[in-house]
Formats: C-alpha cells, sequence, structure tokens
C-alpha cells in the first residue's frame, strides 16, 4: 500500500532493524508496522522505457531479459544457438518501450562455424506488443522464431521482425508465410538475405514487407549497387567470432524507427557497419523506408534464431536500446514538498504520483527516484547513454542524521526511517524524477517532520496473556480480540487481510470470519502501531474417507475403525460414529461390535464443531463362509480307481457347492492350471496325485477354501478278447478295445508263428479272420499289440484267442 504525498500520510510497510544512523542514530528495536491511511496498491514495476542497455559480457544480465529455447550467456555473448542441427532459441526483454516518440536499436550479431554445404538458418530481431500479458515464439525453422510456420503459431501480438537469413527461407511462402521475394533461387530459397515482415498473431499476418539479398548486385534483383555486396554469416566451418570492427566478418545492426508525419506507423531506416577487407569498415543502408502499420502502445524487444539440417553459431551482444525522437522531449518537473509528517523508529513510505509531478512526454511515467543532500550535489545528466538507463545505486540510498531514505523498485516509490533522537524535528532532502525516455528533472526539495511513534501493541484473545499466530473457531461462532500495549491509543483501526474493517474503531473485536487481523493503535502524534497479525480460521479436519465398505472377516472379532483413520490421535481430536440406534466416542471405535450403516465425524478437542458426516457401511462377518466341490470323468460318474479310474487325458467336471454367498470362484488344480468358472472342466494330460484347491469369495471380500485330492494312476486301458466268430452279425471281428493310446499296432500270427495280419490304423475295425481272401480255420491265434499312452508310457502286449465257428 502506498500514499501520494500531496496527503502528507505516512504509510508503515515493513520491520527493519537499524544498528546506527552514523554517530547520532542509537541502536532501534525491531517494530511492528502499521498504515496511517489506506489507499490503493500500486503494481510493482521494474525499469520502464528507455535507454536500455545490455552487454551481454557480464556472468549474468538484467533481471528483466527471459531466456528460452537453446539460448545461453555464455563467452561474453548470448548465444542463441550453437552450430549443431536443429536447435532454437530465443530472449526477448521484459521491458516496455513507449513507441510514441520511435526507437533506434543497436547490436552486435555473429553468425559463424556453420556445419554444412550450406550455414543455416539465420537470426531476427522482432518487437511486440509490450502491454501483452503473455509471450511464446513464433514457428523456428525459416521462420526464424518470428513468422507462423506450418501448424506452429506466429509471435503473440508481433508488429516487426528482421531476419538476417543465411539459409534463405524467411522471405518466401514455404511453410505458410505470407508473401516473399519476386524471385528466388533454383532451390525456392533467397539466401543471404534481410527481410521485413509486418505485424501479425497466431496464424494470421506477418507479411513480408520488403527484402534486399546482400549478395545480389542491382535493384532489379533486390540487391545493392556493385561493390556493396557482403554474406549474412562472417564464414563457415572452423571460422570464430569476429569482434573487431576492423577484422572482415564483423557486423554491427543499426534500425531506427522515426514517427512517421505523413502517416501510420514508422519511417523505417535499418543500416549496417560491415566489414569484408581488413581495416575497412564500411556503413551499408539496408532500408529507407515507411512502415505504414499503427505500433501498439509499448513495445518490447526480442531476439529468436534457428538451425536445421545445417547450423551456425548465432549470437548477440552490446544490445542498446534508445528513443529515436529525443529533440521532441522535454524534461520532466517535481514539486516541493512540505510538512510530511513521519513517525520515528518506523519505516515509513510514500509515493509519488504521476498526477502530483509534471510528466510533459505523451505516454510516459515515473521510472526513476534519486535523492541528494543538496541541490549542489544533483549532477548533470551524464552523456553516455548507458548510464542514464537506471537510477544510480549511490542515489538510491541517502544517509542523514535523520534517517534514511530509500528508493523502492515501486516506480516513484521510496521509504524514509526517522532516527529517534530527532522527534519533533525536521529533515529537508532533495530529489529528482526520470521518465520513461530517460529525462531527469532538475531537482525538488521534500520536508519532513519526524512525530514521535506509540509504544507496541499486541493483538491476543480476550482472556489469554500469550499471543497466539493461529486461532481456530467454528463456523457461525465468534472470538473476542483484544488490543493492549503500554500507550494511551487515541484511536484504533482493525484490519483484515489488509483491509480497513469498517466501523471497528475500539480496541476490542469479535471476529466471526476467516482472515488474518490485525489491530493499529495511534496515539496523539497520529502516529501508528501495529499489532503482531492473527490468523483466524475455520478447522482444518483429518481426512476421513475410505474405501468402501469396511469389512471383518474374521468370525468372533471386533472391528477396530481407528486403524483405518489417518493420523489417529486422541490428544487432538474427537471422533463420533452415530448408526445402528447408538454412538460410539473415541476409544469405542477400537470395538465396533455390529455391521450396518453409520456416519463418521471429527473435531479437534477445544471446539464443540463436527466435521460434516461421511456416510460408511461396515460390515462384520458372523456366520463362517462355507466352500466344497466334487468332481467326475464327464459324462460317466466315475471318481477313482473302484469306478474304472480316471485317465490323463479324460475331461473332468467340476461342480461347486459352496455356500450361496459366494460371488468369485478361484480354482487351483494343482498342476499350474487356475479357472475362475464357477463349475470348470479341466484335462490334466499325465498321471498323478493333484490337491485340487477351491477358493470362494464374498460380495465383501471374504474368502473360504477348500482341497480335494484328484488320483490319475493310470495311463491307458487295454481290454483282449478271448474270441470272435467270423461271418456271425456280433463279434465278428477280433478287436481288442482301448482307452488313453496316442499310437496302436496290432500283430496276429497263426500257430506256426506267421504274420498274416496287422494294422497301425487307431479307428481299425479288426481282424475279420480272413487271409488272401480265405476264410482261416477255427482255431488258436496269437496276437501282439504295441502303442504309446496320452503321457507317453509304451505299451507292449500279447497273447492267444480263438477263432470259433
Amino acid at each position: 500500500m502506498t500514499i501520494p504525498l500531496s496527503r502528507a500520510f505516512v504509510f508503515i510497510s515493513l520491520l527493519l532493524l537499524l544498528e546506527s544512523i552514523l554517530e547520532k542514530v542509537k541502536a532501534l528495536r525491531i517494530i511492528c508496522v502499521v498504515v496511517f491511511w489506506l489507499v490503493e496498491i500500486a503494481p510493482t514495476l521494474g525499469q520502464i522505457g528507455f535507454p536500455y542497455c545490455e552487454t551481454f559480457q557480464t556472468p549474468g544480465t538484467q533481471a528483466k531479459t527471459i531466456f528460452g529455447g537453446d539460448a545461453r550467456l555464455t563467452e561474453g555473448v548470448l548465444r542463441l544457438t550453437s552450430n549443431q542441427n536443429d536447435q532454437r532459441g530465443y530472449v526477448y526483454i521484459d521491458v516496455p518501450f513507449p513507441s510514441t516518440y520511435g526507437l533506434k536499436v543497436e547490436f552486435e550479431f555473429f553468425i559463424y562455424g556453420g556445419i554444412g554445404l550450406f550455414q543455416a538458418d539465420g537470426l531476427s530481431m522482432f518487437l511486440f506488443d509490450g502491454d501483452s500479458p503473455s509471450f511464446s515464439p513464433g514457428g523456428f525453422g525459416g521462420s526464424l522464431g518470428y513468422a507462423q510456420r506450418g501448424n506452429e503459431p506466429g509471435l503473440s501480438k508481433a508488429y516487426l521482425g528482421v531476419g538476417f537469413d543465411v539459409f534463405g527461407n524467411f522471405g518466401n511462402t514455404t511453410e505458410g508465410r505470407v508473401g516473399g521475394f519476386s524471385s528466388l533461387d533454383q532451390n525456392g530459397r533467397a539466401p543471404n538475405s534481410i527481410v521485413l515482415r509486418g505485424p501479425g498473431s497466431g496464424f494470421t499476418g506477418y507479411p513480408f514487407v520488403v527484402g534486399r539479398k546482400t549478395m545480389e548486385m542491382g535493384t532489379d534483383k533486390d540487391g545493392f549497387n556493385p561493390g556493396a555486396q557482403f554474406p549474412i554469416s562472417s564464414g563457415g566451418s572452423g571460422t570464430s567470432r569476429v569482434t573487431d570492427p576492423m577484422k572482415p566478418g564483423y557486423r554491427r545492426v543499426n534500425l531506427e524507427l522515426q514517427p512517421d508525419p505523413d502517416g501510420n506507423g514508422f519511417f523505417i531506416t535499418l543500416t549496417m557497419l560491415v566489414t569484408t577487407q581488413e581495416n575497412l569498415p564500411r556503413q551499408v543502408t539496408i532500408f529507407d523506408r515507411p512502415f505504414n502499420f499503427p505500433a501498439p502502445k509499448n513495445l518490447k524487444i526480442g531476439f529468436g534464431a534457428s538451425t536445421g539440417g545445417f547450423n551456425n553459431f548465432h549470437e548477440i551482444r552490446n544490445l542498446k536500446v534508445e528513443v529515436s525522437a529525443d529533440d521532441a522531449l522535454r524534461d520532466p518537473q517535481g514539486v516541493d514538498f512540505s510538512e510530511i509528517a513521519t513517525c520515528a523508529g518506523q519505516e515509513n513510505q510514500f509515493f509519488i504520483t504521476d498526477e502530483e509531478v509534471l510528466l510533459p512526454n505523451e505516454n510516459s511515467v515515473i521510472r526513476c527516484l534519486q535523492f541528494y543532500k543538496s541541490l549542489e550535489d544533483i549532477e548533470e545528466e551524464s552523456g553516455d547513454l548507458c548510464s542514464q538507463a537506471r537510477c544510480l545505486e549511490q542515489n538510491r540510498v541517502l544517509i542523514v542524521p535523520q534517517g534514511i531514505f530509500q528508493a523502492s523498485d515501486q516506480a516513484g516509490g521510496f521509504t524514509f526511517f526517522p532516527n529517534e533522537d530527532y522527534i519533533d524535528q525536521e529533515v529537508t532532502v532533495y530529489y529528482t524524477i526520470t521518465d520513461s525516455y530517460g529525462k531527469t528533472s532538475k531537482g525538488n526539495a521534500m520536508t519532513l517532520k519526524i512525530q514521535e511513534s506509540p509504544e507496541p501493541i499486541r493483538l491476543l484473545k480476550k482472556g489469554e496473556q500469550a499471543s497466539l499466530s493461529v486461532i481456530e473457531i467454528c463456523e457461525g461462532e465468534t472470538v473476542q480480540m483484544l488490543g493492549e500495549g503500554n500507550e494511551v491509543y487515541e484511536r484504533f483501526e482493525w484490519m483484515k487481510d489488509g483491509v480497513l474493517i469498517p466501523n471497528a474503531t475500539q480496541s476490542e473485536f469479535a471476529i466471526a470470519e476467516e482472515g488474518e487481523y490485525e489491530i493499529i493503535g495511534y496515539n496523539r502524534k497520529n502516529c501508528p502501531a501495529i499489532s503482531n497479525k492473527v490468523r483466524v480460521k475455520f478447522p482444518d479436519y483429518p481426512d476421513l474417507n475410505f474405501d468402501q465398505p469396511l469389512v471383518l472377516c474374521e468370525i468372533g472379532k471386533t472391528f477396530n475403525l481407528s486403524s483405518l483413520i489417518e493420523g489417529f490421535d486422541l490428544s487432538k481430536f474427537d471422533y463420533r460414529l452415530s448408526g445402528n440406534g447408538r454412538t460410539l466416542i473415541n476409544e469405542e471405535l477400537k470395538a465396533i461390535k455390529q455391521s450396518g450403516n453409520y456416519q463418521i465425524q471429527v473435531k479437534p478437542k477445544e471446539l464443540t464443531c463436527y466435521s460434516d458426516p461421511i456416510d460408511i457401511e461396515i460390515f462384520i462377518q458372523e456366520i463362517p463362509l462355507n466352500v466344497n466341490f466334487e468332481f467326475e470323468v464327464e459324462g460317466t460318474g466315475i471318481k477313482d480307481d473302484t469306478g474304472g479310474g480316471i485317465f490323463p487325458d479324460d475331461v473332468i467336471q467340476f461342480e461347486d457347492l459352496s455356500d450361496e454367498r459366494a460371488v468369485k470362484w478361484d480354482w487351483d488344480f494343482g498342476d499350474g492350471q487356475k479357472s475362475t468358472e464357477k463349475n470348470p472342466k479341466h484335462i490334466f494330460g499325465k498321471k498323478g496325485i493333484f490337491q485340487v484347491k477351491l477358493t470362494v469369495t464374498d460380495k465383501y471380500g471374504c474368502q473360504s477354501t477348500f482341497e480335494k485330492e484328484l488320483s490319475i494312476t493310470k495311463s491307458y486301458r487295454l481290454m483282449i478278447p478271448t474270441g470272435f466268430t467270423p461271418g456271425e452279425v456280433d463279434n465278428k471281428t477280433f478287436l481288442p478295445k482301448y482307452k488313453g493310446l496316442v499310437s496302436f499296432q496290432l500283430f496276429i500270427f497263426n500257430s506256426w508263428g506267421e504274420l498274416i495280419f496287422s494294422t497301425t490304423d487307431l479307428n481299425t475295425s479288426g481282424w475279420d479272420g480272413m487271409l488272401d481272401g480265405t476264410v482261416q480255420d477255427a482255431g488258436v491265434y496269437f496276437f501282439r499289440v504295441k502303442g504309446v499312452a496320452t503321457d507317453g508310457e509304451k505299451v507292449d502286449e500279447n497273447g492267444k484267442f480263438r477263432l470259433i465257428r
């Protein structure tokens, strides 16, 4: 908060511990500071306007230099890109320059050391709307961080872009740019060119205005007169930065935008100091023409550069921005201030408004305030432009026996800390103001009167002696606060969040709203004492959100809700659980016995207000969840060897016999395979004893498990008939019956041991008693069966049988 000097009121805003003010200033205690009068807060400003100087040759830059992309400060230059492919760097100066009187820009650039047949891409200098709330660069590549590029928008709120284009795309219409040179090379480019593009925003605008090809000869080719040609880059691979104006490769740019009396916008002049021969620098005029685009009220400046498949170092240094129409400017005029009241032992803050002084230059504000002991100490403005760029540090602070004056970062703002030894005395000092264009007033006096400050005041909760920084109250309740001190205070003011509370003029005040409060007590001299700040707030309740429902599956146990409450602390909070016709408090939450729907609440110990209720469901399992199952070979009723045995390739049907509360089934067949079906089928595929396990889950997540053994002892079954009767309807072929074989061979021999039949067909119908079309005689024959079971077991059996007639 700040106060115009003409009202002669003091705004006290800081704590300051001063050890001495010259020989007469005694040690000062830290004092809580207060405000005499309430006014609108003025914005905090950095540098505004001209002149601006930045060499980029120091370890750091001014605070308003904003870097982006690959840009960085190194080796005494601002490097936008290194000589690597696909780089993009930009920087802008976050200082608004009034456009009314035009501006001049000077900087050196260095483009060198590129790798590739063509060095690329180039750099741009751009101006954009200085009042735009945000900044975003344009498309890079051929757009050099200024214009749009394909689906990349252009520079936000752009006004002017100057492209120093090595590769040659800034001056053509590729990538969505608007307008370009009428003639291009065989590649559709204009390498070694300097191009002006106009205003734009997003995907609109950035039109080609004019361009110059620096290596061409003749104006019909957009070139120069003979002998004026020069390349944009100072050299390719292996070359270095050229900083000496006498050495070939040096480049310095001078751009001037003069207010155009014949129309909108400016008359633009772009010249360059170029050295192409040793010790022969020359000034080359690139453009000298109107730029008929209305300018924003304020402009900011920036630079961009990019590389693609080819590259260069792109660097700048020694940037200087100044007003163009300097002869049209006049010096501002200050006024003498007198009888300004201040309070001893406190920091008093003041603000000289633009309305209290004369600022004759259009679109101008106070940029700089400096202090002097006498008019004779005010020095003539230096002829060095850059010495005017900001307040001189030695003139921002003035120490006199009566106290300390200090200019603030707030334009027109300053503070005064009076020495208590000079109560009821006056002090006179002198000041100058500098405006947005760097013009400075001749000097004026200000006289301040030092008055006695009151003793400190404390803000307390009524009835308590200790100061609290935070007090919690319930919504709808009040807390009575009191201001106390060892002083007779003439009047009081109460502040909430830095704003005066109307009609609160007593030492006591009932607070019912959240906020940061303080009380100010005034003595008979109208000097303030400000209290400590106390934040009054509604309580912060612990988080009582749970994953629902809350479940206890153990039979015969009680549910401990406190274990699920994060930060459960009975020394700080009270907890309340309501439902099922009863209420449980604090410790009772550790042993809940009944399932049901409840509401949980919490409150701080010292307060009466509980948090909003949270609905929760608690389930405590009282009846065990039964689980059981049966199995059989599918469709046979076979469960074990007594029923005929289970084979590896049998399909086993499992049947769940569990509690109807089950909603989820997890089967483990004991062979590494699992299932989540209620009644699954499974083929084990090998012999063995398997522990089949079923786990069922109910809707609350409670589980029960049951295991049963399943034995597979046989790989196969082979049944051999003792005889057969060829020619009969039944039993007319000899065929062993089998199960569990994956391969099968049958051999039939006569009594002489001769092989009379064989087959490997698993689907054979067997031997029909014939040999070469003749029915064989009745009698005894012999067989042999060979095969492989499903689990790989070898089968080899033989015996005899009868052919019966």
